[in-house]
């Protein structure tokens, strides 16, 4: 499978490009390793102020490459402890990147679904372009389902009850709509986008970075203490999810180019 995380390191600025354009940013496995490699060197790197997230022309993250998927949770004996393995490497890479201690900009110009979304929760600064589409289409399209972790993410932006009517109704968000509920802080136009995301880099650099790293670490001490028992074990509807005739087919009608068919209740 192609596509690769371009790190670019310049003037202070770490940008991870999510170079897949052929399939709209969708995630490999390859991509999910190189963004762990990006998250550690954006908390190793004392020259790394600010970590930019990017996708190439027209795209950002379309989620997860489906083929990974079908590859390594539906080719494998158990395909629900398998999806529960992938979710777990996902949310391993979430959580490295929620927790660089430097500034996390998404600038999103294209569609942040699935786990493209997820980068978005976890991002500090969120910049939609004229472009960017917003949601978490799974429940209609693949049939699996997401880890709490990723809910309360998505809750701490958007409030609980505009994650619940996400996910539950597979809705898309333009920018205007994605900034009224919380999930874009700045929307640009195509011609202001470059100029408007440079002026935002030039703020946070010319903060002070102890200050950010303490704005950075109170705000994740207080989504910790939100949950003081840990965040709910979740592995079992993630077994079933990934396990079932519902994904199956998903996956399966994805690849096909088709509608899905789901089974009758």
């Amino acid at each position: 499978m192609t596509g690769r995380v371009r790190a670019e390191h310049h003037g202070g600025v770490l940008r991870a490009v999510l170079d897949h354009p052929r399939r709209l940013g969708a995630l490999t496995s390859a991509m999910y390793d190189q963004l762990a490699e990006v998250a550690a060197l954006a908390t190793t790197d004392p020259s790394v102020r600010v970590l930019v997230l990017a996708g190439t022309d027209g795209a950002f993250a379309a989620g997860t490459d489906v083929r990974v998927l079908a590859a390594d949770v539906l080719g494998a004996p158990d395909a629900g402890e398998a999806g529960v393995a992938y979710e777990r490497r996902v949310g391993a890479v979430l959580e490295a990147l929620a927790a660089v201690p430097v500034p996390v900009v998404a600038v999103v110009d294209g569609p942040a679904a699935g786990a493209g979304l997820a980068l978005v929760a976890v991002s500090d600064v969120v910049v939609a372009g004229p472009r960017a589409r917003f949601g978490l289409p799974v429940a209609r399209t693949l049939g699996n389902c997401v880890p709490a972790a990723v809910v309360a993410a998505l809750a701490r932006r958007t409030g609980p009850a505009r994650a619940r009517a996400l996910l539950l109704t597979s809705r898309m968000l333009d920018a205007p709509q994605a900034a009224a509920a919380g999930l874009a802080d700045v929307v640009l136009g195509a011609e202001e986008l470059d100029d408007g995301v440079a002026q935002l880099l030039d703020g946070l650099l010319a903060a002070a970075p102890g200050a950010l790293a303490a704005f950075k670490e109170t705000d994740r001490r207080l989504a910790a203490a939100a949950w003081p028992a840990g965040f709910p074990d979740d592995t079992d509807l993630l077994r079933a999810c990934y396990g079932s005739a519902d994904f199956r087919e998903g996956v399966t009608a994805f690849l096909d180019h088709r509608p899905p068919r789901w089974e009758a209740r």
